[in-house]
């Protein structure tokens, strides 16, 4: 469960946007699907809410934020998008109090809160323990543990089966979006930005040593992120540098190495 002191307001946010990010005029915007297609399930399955879509409260919930002493980067999303990890959930002590992009929370709903997401992406959340499943809809941040990737409502922490454990290993899959679709140019050019962060693991002058690492890593992540080796010049001398790809923001980069016990890895930006 995440503490009440972490859990952001619509107001934390755009303070916080005010003062870190005055003048910054750059706009987000997300590309998406909505034929209606969610798996097993349809949108008809999902209670519907009042739901906040307002340009103001995107520009304010997409800028990067701070708790803790930690910075946390939304990011755009794409259709099929994957990450693993711990799901928590949280329930009455949050129930009717304002989520962090101004609605009211609300324990049955079929919502969820994540870190990164934009708000309103739709995600289907599989629970790896057990095999059940579940869709919800991001309309807050957190969860602000370490290893923990998304916080489900009390309603849908049952449709998975996991309250009384409190915690689950899952999977969550991007399938659409109740927010706008990227149409022009410049909108299209930044939902392409997305994946440009890595992690180097290893540098080595021999090319069998980044293959050794490579495989190494390879094994470790299971098809969870991609591990490539980028060739380069360092000191007038050949390098081989290994590389842990397919982040889609710092703070998932940051996540990884903590994680991994990573703390010296470095990481990098294109």
């Amino acid at each position: 469960m995440l503490l009440d002191k972490y859990r952001l307001s619509t107001t934390t946010l755009f303070i916080s946007s005010l003062i870190f990010f005055t003048g910054c005029s750059q706009k987000s915007t997300w590309s998406g699907s909505s034929n209606g297609f969610w798996g097993s399930k349809t949108y008809k399955d999902i209670p519907q809410q009042k739901i906040k879509n307002s340009k103001a409260m995107y520009r304010a919930t997409m800028r990067p934020y701070q708790i803790a002493g930690k910075w946390y980067y939304p990011t755009l999303a794409k259709v099929g998008d994957v990450q693993r990890g711990i799901a928590s959930w949280y329930g009455p002590n949050f129930h009717a109090k304002r989520t962090s992009n101004g609605e009211i929370y609300n324990m049955y709903g079929m919502t969820a809160a994540h870190k990164t997401l934009p708000m309103n992406t739709m995600v289907r959340v599989d629970n790896l323990d057990n095999g059940k499943s579940t869709i919800v809809r991001i309309n807050d941040r957190g969860p602000f543990v370490s290893g923990r990737i998304i916080d489900l409502s009390n309603k849908a922490a049952h449709e998975v089966n996991m309250v009384g454990r409190g915690t689950a290993n899952v999977k969550v899959t991007v399938l659409g979006f109740h927010a706008k679709i990227a149409k022009t140019k410049q909108e299209k050019a930044e939902t392409a930005t997305v994946g440009k962060y890595y992690v180097q693991v290893g540098a080595f002058r021999r090319l069998e040593g980044a293959k050794i690492t490579k495989r190494k890593f390879e094994m470790i992540l299971e098809d969870r992120y991609n591990v490539v080796i980028k060739e380069g010049i360092y000191l007038d001398e050949p390098i081989n540098r290994v590389w842990v790809a397919g982040f889609r923001s710092q703070e998932e980069a940051t996540d990884f190495k903590e994680s991994n016990g990573l703390s010296s890895a470095m990481i990098i930006a294109e």
